[in-house]
């Protein structure tokens, strides 16, 4: 899954490159992190949850909570993977949500201005 967010106007683009029942590795820019292994490294890590992709369905969630600011689709629109389709705003920060897949849209499930909690489901593609 790949994620862009900005904080403080700097663009940051993130992807998570593995997940696992006791560790997630996640890449910034051109660093890599492994989460799950604070005790090999003397690392004090704040837990987060980070939401199960069943990659079958071609579902679109809310990677966090926040509120859709924009919608860049409508249904029916034929969408490609990693094309921006929203922005979730989130403690005064603009997330970038990209479409995990390539498809047509079916149906949207929320509307501009909606609050969103992490996990809930945006869109689903045909």
């Amino acid at each position: 899954m790949k994620l862009k967010f900005k904080i403080k106007g700097k663009e940051w683009k993130a992807e998570i490159l593995e997940e696992g029942e006791d560790k997630v590795k996640i890449k910034v820019g051109e660093k890599e992190f492994i989460f799950g292994e604070e005790e090999k490294k003397g690392i004090s890590l704040i837990q987060t949850s980070i939401p199960k992709r069943d990659f079958s369905k071609k579902e679109i969630k809310a990677p966090i909570a926040g509120v859709v600011s924009e919608i860049f689709i409508k249904e029916g629109d034929f969408v490609k993977r990693e094309q921006k389709i929203f922005f979730l705003s989130t403690m005064k920060m603009e997330n970038e949500i990209i479409s995990d897949f390539d498809g047509k849209v079916k149906e949207i499930l929320v509307k501009k201005n909606q609050e969103v909690k992490e996990g809930e489901i945006l869109i689903i593609l045909d």
